[in-house]
């Protein structure tokens, strides 16, 4: 099994990226999609961030109102350990799940927005970056989510720089043109990535 850690700044197209992976046959996990999954109604999750925050931070349909629970976590570090602590051990324990059902000689990308961030880079046995110019990223953002362009700003400044996701890197996709381009960026890495597994 090949191990892949993708990453990419805000706006930079790794989803895009992750999508054309998936189509030509990589299993992928995004902790993202998955820590949103682990506090849907119904589940031992979200029963616990209620146990811990109170039914304040459900909307009046049972789901968790996300913006109301960020307004409390971000201005409290305590609180914010807590909300970690529950919603960590779930993530982990769905991402080992998806794991241990992922074929043996699969490629297993894993969608990971903090990588170089959290230091995680040595967890995989490739990195790949998906790496856009920052004003070619606002414009994205201001395109594609209606997002103004200091937020978009302050959002790409939340995050690495480029050079420290750059660094990190095994294999960089540049996507600053077309999505033509973009497809055959990403087909040639995965030829790359099968001639990696397949000499182990």
């Amino acid at each position: 099994m090949l191990k892949i850690g993708l990453t990419g700044g805000i706006g930079s197209g790794k989803s895009e990226v992750s999508r054309r992976l998936s189509a030509l046959g990589a299993v992928v996990i995004d902790a993202d999609k998955i820590a949103r999954e682990v506090v849907e109604p119904g589940t031992v999750g979200l029963a616990r961030v209620v146990g811990v925050f109170g039914d304040e931070v459900l909307r009046p349909d049972g789901t968790l109102d996300r913006e109301k629970l960020g307004s409390i976590v971000f201005a409290d570090s305590e609180k914010l350990a807590a909300l970690n602590g529950i919603v960590h051990p779930l993530v982990g324990e769905r991402v080992a799940q998806l794991q241990s059902e992922a074929p043996g000689d699969a490629i297993v990308v894993y969608d990971v927005p903090l990588l170089a961030e959290n230091k995680l880079a040595p967890m995989y046995d490739v990195v790949i970056v998906v790496d856009a110019a920052d004003e070619v990223r606002v414009r994205r953002l201001a395109e594609h989510r209606g997002m103004a362009e200091a937020d978009a700003k302050a959002r790409i400044a939340a995050q690495a720089g480029r050079e420290e996701r750059l660094a990190v890197a095994d294999v960089v996709i540049p996507n600053e043109g077309t999505l033509e381009e973009l497809d055959a960026r990403v087909r040639e890495v995965w030829q790359h990535l099968l001639r990696r597994a397949a000499h182990g």
